[in-house]
């Protein structure tokens, strides 16, 4: 009797297992046979697989942007496959051998590139471009405040259409002048009429100082509107001519309510300073660099009162300049010399009433000058929005006292 024990019989797990293996062995022969018999039909007939390519695709592998010699086709080189990148794909010649000039030159195959006999383009559903030619106009973004968007293609060309941009500001601006004229029907009134006020003359009731002062006021109302104006319309040509006649018109609508006081009447004089205050901000927004260098500034210096807002004795406390300011030129821009101001003025005081009653004779003083440019001493460069209002205010005031001027006489004047 032997030791060993017997071999155990086969379950019915065993033999699913066998038949399991018996079918993949019989699909996996056909697959082979299948495949044989396809190779062979490719290749001829002869079971043989050929490996060698034509040198028409070496040919486009060393020289990625030819042609392919077989039609219908087009050749992509393995650095550009490997990226798979649109831009680089769309910038492969097409199937005709000419570079595409456009997107939709991409989207049309013919049908006869593709072997289909016809030649029907076919277009695809592509993206239409952010721009074409027809409509993108190169330059058209000023790079400069003076520079400005030709009519043809400026978002707001006409009068109206900019009025339109700063429709608030302009109805703000109107009802101002009206408040400010209007009061003075509550007080006694006159007929319409003219007045010859006279210039410079020490004969004058102000010694001219109230031209410049007219000047002065309409050109700060140009520049308000102008500012607001360039942004809203977008450089639209013609928007400093547009600010400048509104401000001509608000203050030639002021005019009126001088020429209804007993003691005044409508200036010729007064509506020409006005043309001129309101010509230099036309200037001054329209000639590259001459807003950087140039400033039209007013000085007030206190008196015992502070400030006097009426009569005779606010036009002592006046000075007006034209600023040569360093801060224009780049050359100075690393230097000192950018905090200073040249400056060229006019101002004028002994003349109020009680002066001429004593036989005091009202002095004039034109005077040449060195200036602290406060707003480029504080503000300059700043990006914050109280720097930059800073520094506009400061581009139309002269703080007192931070000049040293001589006037004609040889006199130093403050």
């Amino acid at each position: 009797m032997s030791d060993s024990l017997p071999a155990p019989l086969p379950t019915r797990r065993h033999l699913r297992r066998f038949r399991a293996l018996l079918c993949g062995g019989a699909l996996m022969a056909g697959a082979f046979c299948a495949g044989s018999a396809a190779a062979r039909e490719i290749e001829g007939g002869d079971g043989r697989i050929d490996f060698d390519f034509s040198d028409d695709a070496f040919d486009a592998e060393v020289q990625p942007y030819e042609r392919p010699a077989a039609p219908g086709t087009r050749w992509l080189s393995a650095s550009d496959a490997e990226q798979w990148d649109l831009a680089v794909i769309a910038d492969q010649q097409d199937g005709s051998g000419s570079r595409p000039h456009a997107l939709s030159h991409f989207a049309q195959v013919s049908s006869e590139q593709a072997g289909l006999g016809q030649a029907e383009p076919v277009t695809a559903a592509l993206p239409p471009p952010a721009f074409s030619e027809e409509n993108y106009v190169p330059g058209m973004v000023p790079t400069r405040w003076a520079d400005h968007v030709p009519r043809e293609y400026a978002t707001h060309p006409t009068f109206g259409s900019q009025v339109g941009a700063i429709k608030t500001e302009a109805l703000l601006m109107f009802g101002y002048f009206t408040i400010r004229a209007g009061s003075k029907l509550f007080g006694e009134t006159d007929g319409f009429k003219f007045k010859d006020e006279g210039w410079f003359g020490k004969d004058t009731q102000y010694v001219g100082v109230d031209k410049f002062a007219h000047a002065w006021n309409t050109y700060l109302a140009a520049e308000i509107l102008h500012n607001r104006l360039h942004r809203n319309a977008n450089a639209s040509e013609g928007d400093a001519l547009t600010a400048a006649t509104l401000a001509f018109g608000f203050m030639a609508y002021n005019e009126i309510s001088d020429a209804i006081e007993p003691d005044s009447g409508w200036s010729w004089q007064d509506i020409t300073m006005n043309g001129l205050g309101a010509g230099f901000s036309v200037l001054r927004n329209t000639v590259p660099g001459l807003k950087e260098k140039i400033a039209f500034k007013i000085e007030i210096v206190p008196n015992e009162e502070f400030w006097t807002y009426s009569g005779p004795r606010r036009f002592e406390q006046q000075r007006f300049m034209f600023s040569l300011k360093g801060s224009g030129f780049p050359e100075l821009h690393d230097t000192p010399l950018r905090f200073l101001d040249l400056q060229l003025g006019y101002g004028a005081d002994k003349f109020e009433p009680a002066d001429r009653a004593a036989g005091i004779e009202p002095e004039r003083h034109v005077f040449v000058g060195v200036g602290l440019n406060v707003g480029e001493l504080l503000f300059g460069g700043s990006k914050s929005k109280f720097g930059k209002a800073g520094w506009s205010a400061l581009d139309y005031f002269q703080v007192p006292y931070t000049s040293v001027r001589v006037d004609q006489g040889g006199d130093l004047y403050f």
